[in-house]
């Protein structure tokens, strides 16, 4: 596999010499897009392959946290993310009891991803929205409208897709997350590491800790 930071010539000819860029990634979202296709990110390589291709303003990402858990494990992805050139979003997940009787957790960042979205808008000439959720679409009509590119990373190629037709459609440009995997995987190490650590390590512990679709 190649090991470099850069990404595919098809993904690299999307963007425009010196446009400023800023990454902003639904963490639930992006790591279920993963895990339908194979592989766990590797988060250092993400962010220096999209580095490469103009200027990085900011990379953001989203996760709900579940705070009076022993041990999360997501922290120490968390942890990393927050030292190594990420501004982590976070808040703490809430607990409820659905019509069935059955304790669910939710934890969704959608507001927060859209007001920095919004806010930051002024300062970029090209996001890159790392999710599939269809509730985007009108937040990415909304800064096209100020003179801004999107471009929606996500799959197609799952079971089934995880994607929406509607945001596909209305992005600037797809980028398809399997045709990224060669350059963004993590390897896979007898030992694991926060650099390349990802959100879950055993179904036990549960791929997300809360239903990403659960809104809240």
């Amino acid at each position: 596999m190649d090991r470099s930071t850069t990404l595919p010539r098809d993904v690299s000819k999307l963007f425009y010499k010196e446009e400023r860029l800023a990454l902003f990634i639904d963490g639930a979202n992006l790591y279920a897009a993963a895990r339908s296709l194979g592989f766990d990110i590797d988060y250092k390589r993400l962010r220096d392959g999209f580095a490469g291709e103009g200027r990085l303003m900011r990379a953001f990402y989203y996760t709900a946290l579940v705070e009076d858990q022993e041990y999360s494990p997501i922290r120490p992805l968390v942890d990393w993310l927050d030292y190594n050139g990420y501004t982590m979003v976070t808040k703490p997940t809430k607990e409820f009891t659905d019509a069935s009787g059955r304790r669910k957790i939710k934890g969704n960042m959608d507001i927060e991803l859209a007001i920095d979205v919004m806010e930051m808008a002024e300062h970029l000439d090209h996001i890159l929205l790392f999710s599939g959720d269809g509730d985007f679409r009108r937040l990415v009509e909304a800064v096209q409208r100020k003179g801004v590119r999107v471009s929606v990373i996500s799959t197609v190629r799952s079971q089934p897709p995880m994607v929406a037709d509607e945001l596909r459609r209305q992005a600037d440009n797809f980028i398809e997350l399997q045709d990224l995997a060669p350059f963004i995987a993590r390897a896979h190490h007898h030992r694991e590491t926060p650099a390349n650590y990802h959100e879950s390590q055993s179904p036990q512990n549960g791929p997300t800790l809360y239903d990403p679709d659960e809104r809240g």
